[in-house]
């Protein structure tokens, strides 16, 4: 059966990519990427295939070059950034695809908000501070439902990263502030995460515009708003505590 294959090649740093991934670059006859956010060692992986940079096509345009090369029984990869399930624009190309016989297959890949995470060098959730992560982006030229509101989001006051936001931080913050998180909540946004430039600003809801302004950082960047940046205090995980038992072990009472 025809298929192309939609590739996640992660969020930067080549090495950063799975197997599977680098050797379906390596055997394809097509692969259409997105433009600059490919790191040009991962496009060297293709080196029996031909690359068409997506940026300036339209959908009409990008769905031609998958459906015609896959139905020649090509062996064709949809190249994204990061993980293709997040704001990748998958669901519309899948489905046309779907209605023409083709079969799509998905290939995860590690996304940007977690190579950001591993750049600050803490996790995402800590015991004790919250256990949630919101991901969302700002509302702009793409509109969002008003219950994803950055002012709805914010009454939870979890861990709330920002995709394709930063243009629209001064925003972000009103509407953080304006939902429930203190001023002094700390920020950290970091810029083209893994990548060899890779550049990170901490803060608060308070200063971080000015900083991220003064590094005329605004675009390719990750917000994150959350206590887990630095935490006044957290608690233990109950997991490897020696009075938790759970199936793989009992607690040491002594």
């Amino acid at each position: 059966m025809s298929r192309v294959y939609f590739v996640g090649c992660g969020p930067g740093d080549p090495e950063l990519i799975t197997v599977k991934a680098k050797k379906l670059i390596q055997k394809a006859d097509i692969v259409v990427y997105s433009g600059s956010l490919i790191p040009p060692p991962i496009l060297k992986l293709c080196k029996k295939g031909k690359l068409h940079d997506a940026s300036g096509l339209v959908r009409e345009e990008i769905f031609d070059l998958l459906y015609n090369n896959s139905k020649n029984n090509k062996l064709v990869v949809r190249l994204h950034d990061g993980d293709p399930s997040i704001y990748g624009a998958i669901k519309e190309q899948i489905d046309n695809l779907e209605q023409k016989g083709i079969e799509s297959i998905v290939i995860p890949g590690i996304t940007a908000f977690l190579a950001s995470a591993a750049a600050l060098g803490t996790q995402l959730t800590l015991p004790g501070v919250t256990q949630t992560i919101i991901v969302t982006r700002a509302e702009s030229r793409t509109k969002v439902p008003k219950r994803e509101k950055i002012s709805e989001l914010a009454k939870h006051k979890a861990t709330l990263i920002f995709y394709l936001s930063v243009h629209l931080l001064s925003n972000i913050v009103k509407e953080s502030i304006a939902g429930g998180y203190k001023k002094s909540t700390p920020v950290a946004v970091i810029y083209r995460a893994s990548w060899d430039d890779q550049k990170i600003i901490k803060g608060t809801l308070n200063d971080i515009v000015k900083k991220v302004r003064d590094e005329k950082i605004t675009r390719t960047a990750i917000v994150i708003i959350s206590d887990v940046i630095d935490p006044k205090t957290y608690e233990y995980s109950k997991l490897y505590d020696k009075k938790f038992s759970h199936g793989y072990r009992k607690a040491k009472v002594k």
